[in-house]
């Protein structure tokens, strides 16, 4: 057998990512991020991804089972090259764990990389809409609801009400239809709202914001469309998808 280890064609090596790279630790049992961070990010922006043990049911101690496994998870994604930034994906892991903790945990593999998550892009993306009061619709469990709303809180926003579809497991929240998802929000956002919020990277809620926001007339916010939103302010890149919200916008 022939074997020629020094092919010689002139070739220059391509930039495959004009616009920068967004790293994601995903949870390992998250079905939808990786699809809608895809439809969410523009052409030239990498997404790479890496998943976080954790296991159903979604309990408030089960998201914090994972806390260990984060820069395990972090370190795994393009060693060696690195990203821009760096997104942890999971929004009720965030209220369970702690902000602080989750950006340590990432900052002792990947030091003073860009962080972000979708409760801090979320908070991010309330302020840029002037948003004070929050309707908010989940598919968690009570517990993890509370804990969501507590943390809320504490960031100085106003929960006006909270509605749940009451599920414990990853799986069946992207299982709920986009449509089922549309008629919730319309039938819980308060009017008194300035915003209604849509939480959980596993929900197929980003395709039906535009759809809600003409129904209710205000902005609608969902995990995953908070997280590309804020992700690409953190590399730098104006690009912007189109027909995901007035968020985009801003």
């Amino acid at each position: 057998m022939r074997y020629d280890d020094h092919l010689r064609y002139e070739y220059e090596f391509e930039t495959i990512d004009p616009l920068g790279r967004i790293g994601v630790i995903a949870l390992a049992t998250d079905f939808n991020i990786e699809s809608d961070l895809r439809r969410l990010v523009p052409g030239g922006v990498e997404v790479l991804t890496n998943r976080v043990l954790n296991a159903n049911p979604i309990s408030l101690e089960s998201l914090r089972a994972m806390a260990p496994d984060i820069a395990r998870a972090g370190a795994g994604i393009l060693p060696n090259v690195g990203v821009d930034a760096m997104i942890y994906a999971c929004t009720s892991g965030t209220a369970a764990i702690g902000e602080e903790n989750v950006e340590a945990a990432i900052h002792s593999v990947w030091p003073g990389i860009p962080v972000t998550n979708p409760l801090k892009s979320a908070c991010a993306a309330f302020e840029a809409l002037g948003a004070k009061r929050l309707s908010v619709l989940t598919p968690y469990v009570r517990e993890v609801n509370e804990t969501l709303v507590e943390e809320l809180v504490r960031r100085g926003f106003e929960i006006v009400n909270i509605g749940s579809f009451n599920i414990d497991s990853d799986f069946d929240a992207t299982r709920i239809p986009s449509d089922a998802i549309a008629a919730a929000g319309r039938d819980l956002c308060d009017p008194s709202a300035d915003v209604l919020f849509v939480s959980c990277t596993a929900l197929r809620a980003a395709a039906v914001v535009e759809t809600l926001e003409a129904d209710l007339g205000k902005p609608v916010v969902c995990s995953n469309q908070a997280l590309a939103w804020h992700a690409l302010q953190l590399i730098g890149c104006d690009a912007r998808p189109t027909g995901f919200g007035r968020l985009f916008d801003r």
